[in-house]
């Protein structure tokens, strides 16, 4: 019973984590596999999240929420693959990285993912890895939810999905969806 109050002490002292709120990745529902604290260290993947479309339910109908159908050993069989890639806020293009690639679902590619990097004028970065037939080029302006890519599976990469890092300076931020905002983009066939 001690270990545990001094569990819950530590855990109620521990500073809060910097964050950024983001406008959703996707039209479609979806869910994210973070990277907790301390599994990575380099900017960008620190504290990062990788997220997937997910689909299997008919609207207030019976079924499972799924990342895909079948078996999932093709592309297509993920709900996500080639799905609108939405940008996170209003702001910058600064960098943008091609891989033509295409990995198979369960084998990991070799780097470098494709991407987009982006800034606000507060100095946050978000980085988009693992896109696709990316429609934003280095010094686009964006809007947060315009359109920028499409769902990919390249670079160190298993299945498809976008891999979102954020950070300002030599600071990780932990991730953020802008939840009033997903209601009200969210695609109605999902």
């Amino acid at each position: 019973m001690l270990a545990l109050l001094a569990l819950l002490q530590t855990t109620a002292a521990a500073p809060d984590l910097p964050g950024v709120t983001l406008h959703p990745l996707y039209r479609a529902p979806f869910a994210c596999i973070e990277h907790p604290a301390g599994q990575a260290t380099f900017l960008g993947d620190a504290l990062g999240t990788d997220c997937m479309v997910t689909g299997g339910q008919e609207p207030g109908g019976p079924g499972f929420t799924s990342f895909y159908r079948s078996d999932g050993r093709a592309n297509a069989d993920w709900y996500g693959w080639g799905a609108e890639v939405l940008a996170p806020f209003d702001g910058v293009v600064e960098r943008v990285v091609a891989n033509p690639v295409v990995n198979t679902p369960g084998n990991v590619g070799r780097p470098p993912a494709a991407m987009i990097l982006f800034r606000r004028a507060d100095g946050t970065k978000i980085l988009y890895a693992h896109v696709a037939d990316v429609t934003v080029a280095a010094g686009d302006r964006v809007r947060a939810g315009q359109p920028v890519a499409r769902v990919g599976n390249n670079g160190i990469s298993r299945l498809p999905h976008i891999h979102v890092g954020a950070y300002r300076g030599a600071t990780a931020l932990q991730v953020r969806w802008d939840l009033r905002v997903m209601g009200r983009v969210r695609d109605s066939r999902h």
